[in-house]
């Protein structure tokens, strides 16, 4: 029983440890992708999307493009960010954007919005 507790509190502490980032172990052909975190503040996203896309081509999410639906700047940050974070080689620390980002090993692909994912 105490055993159980313990492991409880422990757990506890690691998911309200402020950490933003989240890494699961997964194999190289899992891939990962940099989504912007459910969290943020609109403002802070659209300050992501102008950083993300000055660095890399971002017509995906442009009018017409197929990740421009859904409009609205959670959806553009997320593949945004992520260009950046494939393109900039998938380290952790280019998916932080200043605590906004976060790393997931599932594919938030969706539709005709394919998330790329560059090995």
């Amino acid at each position: 029983m105490h055993t159980q507790i313990y492991l409880s509190f422990i757990i506890f502490l690691c998911l309200s440890s402020g950490k933003k980032i989240m890494r699961v172990n997964a194999d190289e052909s899992q891939g990962d992708w940099c989504v912007a975190n459910p969290a943020t503040d609109d403002e802070k996203l659209v300050k992501n999307i102008d950083f993300a896309c000055s660095k890399i081509d971002c017509q995906i999410i442009m009018p017409g493009g197929s990740c421009f639906v859904p409009d609205n700047p959670h959806n553009h940050a997320s593949v945004a960010m992520n260009l950046y974070y494939q393109a900039q080689g998938r380290h952790r620390w280019n998916c932080d954007f200043e605590g906004s980002g976060l790393v997931t090993v599932i594919d938030p692909s969706y539709g005709s919005c394919k998330f790329q994912y560059r090995k």
